[in-house]
């Protein structure tokens, strides 16, 4: 039996052998499937036994991904389930019905790192995706639901031949990467969109719609405007846009009706209320605590923290804002969207990306935000519970990685 100590020391192994996007940033993105088809061939093309939904998008697609694995849970399939990055464990990207990926699973697949052919260099994303296509391979999955990484067109999981396609929105981030402008973004997310494949959408962007449904129809391929379809359900996760991702995964169940997938009304409807139990999903809007009522959301872009300040605005509460950025982060138009009577705390998130608070304090001094900077987390959330009163709202966010470290700290607590 593996034991807890070996799992972590190839863990460790594994994040300091390859280089990891979410951790070092443009230096470890590899665009282009050659890597991946190379990986693929080598472990035998798991990807081609197994049912796929593929989601991508700029904002959403963690959600709508989770969502609908809880719907599919409700209904009794055997559900994969492939998102990142992680927020705690590493084994959170790949789950089966909200389980995490056998530690064994993980530590047996390393060690096949470590031999493959010297003409395969995977990435750390590349090595992840064929990670978890062999994982629902030998579990026997009934579906995977699988979440872009970046982009899409040259994204690794952009190897795999799906049911359906979805794209939840398309937004302006990670501009050094993917293109300056929504159009150039655009064109990178619709190279998902395949041959006769199904592809929901769930933009309001006209400008992002003509490139989506144009390749669409280059790809014979039906296209479903999600953003028209009613939508009376709830969800267990309450952030305001949810609603938006909501109508993405009836776009989704609903085609998947039209494939003879049986999925009962009561599964949608448990399924959406139940998503956190299902499938273990937290950053998104999270109610940490109620007293002080500390919520976490892992938006990280101008698109995703609008919504999640807007939100925090009609809550009419003094706010207490514990923020950390990464380094390729526009923040000029950030900071003008943070509410007025907000008392903030600005710490670097504690990865090799994250921005020191110090590189941007010129900017708070124009925008006459409220801040204060400390050294690390623990620092800033003492301070924040030492000085927030009963009935005001602590909110921690701005990345990833700010998030997780909170719960790594406190989860358990």
């Amino acid at each position: 039996m593996l034991n807890e100590n070996q799992y972590q020391k190839d863990i460790k192994w594994l994040f300091s052998r390859i280089p990891n996007y979410q951790l070092v940033g443009q230096n470890a993105y590899k665009p282009g499937l050659e890597n991946i088809k190379k990986l693929c061939d080598f472990f035998g093309n798991p990807q081609e036994n197994l049912k796929l939904i593929h989601i991508g998008g700029t904002n959403g697609k963690g959600s709508t991904s989770n969502m609908t694995a809880s719907i599919l849970q409700e209904s009794g399939y055997k559900t994969g389930l492939y998102t990142s990055p992680h927020l705690v464990d590493f084994r959170e990207r790949i789950k089966i019905k909200g389980e995490n990926c056998d530690i064994e699973f993980v530590y047996n697949f390393i060690q096949k790192l470590k031999n493959l052919p010297q003409d395969i260099l995977p990435s750390f994303f590349e090595f992840t995706t064929i990670m978890a296509f062999q994982y629902f391979k030998e579990k026997k999955v009934d579906f995977a639901i699988i979440e872009v990484g970046l982009g899409g067109r040259l994204d690794s999981t952009n190897i795999i031949r799906p049911i359906l396609t979805a794209i939840t929105n398309v937004d302006l981030d990670h501009q050094n990467l993917l293109g300056n402008t929504i159009s150039e973004i655009a064109f990178e997310k619709a190279g998902i969109i395949k041959e006769n494949i199904p592809i929901i959408s769930g933009s309001e962007n006209n400008e992002v719609l003509k490139i989506l449904t144009k390749k669409a129809a280059e790809k014979n391929a039906d296209f479903i405007d999600a953003t028209k379809l009613n939508n009376n359900y709830k969800s267990d996760l309450t952030g305001n846009y949810q609603q938006k991702n909501i109508k993405v995964v009836l776009g989704i169940i609903n085609e998947l009706r039209k494939k003879n997938i049986e999925i009962p009304e009561i599964a949608l409807k448990n399924g959406l209320l139940n998503v956190q139990k299902n499938t273990g999903f937290l950053g998104r809007w999270t109610i940490f605590s109620e007293y002080p009522k500390t919520i976490l959301d892992t938006a990280h872009n101008f698109a995703g923290l609008s919504l999640v300040f807007n939100q925090l605005k009609s809550l009419n509460k003094k706010l207490h804002l514990i923020l950390g950025f990464v380094q390729d982060k526009d923040l000029s138009h950030i900071f003008n969207l943070i509410p007025e009577n907000s008392v903030c705390y600005f710490i670097k998130p504690n990865v090799e990306r994250g921005r020191n608070p110090e590189e941007y304090e010129k900017d708070l001094k124009k925008n006459k935000i409220d801040y204060r900077l400390f050294q690390n987390l623990s620092e800033a959330y003492s301070f924040a519970l030492q000085n927030i009163k009963k009935d005001e709202i602590l909110y921690i966010g701005g990345s990833n990685f700010v998030v997780g470290e909170f719960l790594e700290k406190n989860l358990q607590k």
